[in-house]
């Protein structure tokens, strides 16, 4: 379950209610959950708790899918897609895969994704994009001058500035999907301690100070 309360069509904004319409039919997502896709789909229902914060990312969503954007959307997917890799969101990553074919990227860059760097499935200016996000999402910005010099061969400094953007914000949406629990994300933490055997010695590393030789040995 989300860490945080679902909104029911009952209490839902009326801006909200249009994309329950969109989504959901006349369901109650709450009630009924799931979407077309196969998601629980609370990702919206949780964002319905404050209906000034889900305007403003779906309409984000309309921002990156609009036609007055000159990045090419195989790039913008790859940028989505691998931040949602990084970042460890099981859901972003997943969605996004999708929309990597709804835009023409092959199986074989989808599969490559998590592992880029050392395949050659990608065009230098593919390369050149998930190089930069991985100094966005794992660098935190960090970026190397010889990346931007690279990007430049291609990109436009617009093309740069929405590639930039667009990815970010999907960087912002795995880690809030992982903060809250939402759609696949809504899993237990898997770095945990493993119970030793009963009787066991409880220092673990003592088995290597036996395998020391003694001063003087």
């Amino acid at each position: 379950m989300p860490r945080l309360r679902e909104v029911p069509r009952t209490e839902a904004d009326p801006y909200v209610i249009g994309l329950y319409d969109f989504l959901f039919g006349e369901r109650d997502p709450v009630k009924e959950p799931g979407t077309a896709t196969g998601t629980p789909g609370n990702w919206w229902t949780v964002f319905a708790l404050s209906p000034d914060a889900f305007k403003h990312a779906t309409e984000g969503f309309q921002y990156y899918r609009s036609r007055k954007r000159k990045l090419d959307p195989k790039l913008r997917e790859l940028g989505q897609t691998r931040a949602g890799f990084v970042k460890g969101s099981q859901f972003v990553f997943s969605q996004h895969c999708k929309s990597c074919r709804a835009v023409g990227l092959s199986e074989a860059q989808i599969e490559a994704i998590p592992h880029w760097p050392i395949t050659d499935v990608f065009s230098p200016v593919e390369r050149a994009v998930l190089a930069y996000t991985d100094c966005l999402s794992l660098q935190s910005g960090r970026v190397p001058e010889a990346i931007f010099t690279e990007m430049k061969k291609y990109l436009s400094d617009e093309e740069i500035l929405e590639f930039t953007y667009i990815t970010m914000m999907y960087d912002m949406h795995a880690v809030m999907s992982r903060a809250l629990r939402v759609e696949y994300d809504d899993v237990d933490e898997r770095i945990v301690e493993i119970a030793a055997p009963e009787g066991a010695d409880l220092d673990v590393m003592r088995m290597v100070d036996r395998q020391q030789p003694k001063q003087g040995e």
